[in-house]
């Protein structure tokens, strides 16, 4: 059964909520895992293509990067929040202390656009904890601070008004919905300068290998058209054509 702190703010059961995180879904598929080095050698966009071949759809549209550089790949540690009515008070919480190195932290406030729950302050205390970034369904403030220390951030919105006394935080490592995406804790967050794709844990090492076939066969199509060959053709005698196309919409 959840426990409820003082502030009305919901956490996981178990000792600590680094249990929760190393126990989020399937930590063993996690560990090791090739996602893990992403962030040195693949973009989103590839990462996306993987996802449509497997038939999954984890693409985040809606937010864009405000703060930060370069792919972030890391666990999912997810936070919902709630607004604050007489009869639920509460704080914004002060969950960042508990997030582990490496996570990406995922908030989803439902896409509102008038408060903020994230500011400078919790970007300097989680970029000297080593978290590698945060995604907000919803607003964001003190952009400049954040930019200024390199830690990266994704929003829909910026807002100057605080949610203190606007929102609360109402739930810590639950599944949480951000953009009609549901991210579970321990999910795997990749996000760069196109966009956002949540890869499910269970499906790490399936993404992974698509990854690297998509990859390669991206090689072989430059390649070619480096050597002098149509576009059209290249993209045809290397299974360009072939990867999965969404029912939506397809690959560039």
């Amino acid at each position: 059964m959840d426990e409820t702190s003082e502030s009305g703010t919901v956490r996981c059961p178990g000792p600590s909520v680094q249990d929760c995180l190393d126990n989020a879904r399937s930590s063993d598929v996690l560990s090791g895992s090739p996602l893990q080095c992403l962030n040195d050698t693949v973009n989103c966009s590839t990462i996306a293509d993987a996802m449509d071949v497997l038939g999954r759809d984890g693409g985040v549209t809606g937010l864009r990067r405000l703060t930060g550089e370069g792919v972030v790949v890391g666990r999912a540690f997810t936070l919902r929040y709630e607004v604050v009515t007489a009869d639920s008070p509460g704080t914004l919480g002060d969950f960042v202390d508990d997030v582990p190195a490496g996570a990406v932290i995922v908030i989803d406030n439902g896409g509102r656009d008038w408060c903020s729950v994230w500011g400078d302050l919790v970007s300097t205390v989680a970029h000297a904890r080593g978290v590698a970034g945060t995604v907000i369904d919803g607003a964001c403030r003190d952009v400049a601070g954040s930019a200024g220390i390199g830690y990266s951030i994704w929003a829909a919105s910026t807002c100057v008004k605080s949610g203190r006394g606007r929102v609360r935080l109402a739930a810590v490592l639950e599944p949480v919905m951000v953009r009609g995406v549901t991210v579970h804790p321990g999910d795997w967050v990749c996000a760069d300068e196109s966009g956002i794709v949540v890869v499910p844990a269970e499906t790490a090492d399936a993404v992974a290998t698509e990854i690297r076939r998509i990859d390669e066969m991206e090689e072989r199509v430059l390649a070619a058209v480096r050597g002098g060959a149509p576009l059209s053709e290249a993209r045809a005698a290397n299974g360009y054509l072939r990867l999965g196309v969404p029912g939506n919409g397809g690959t560039a």
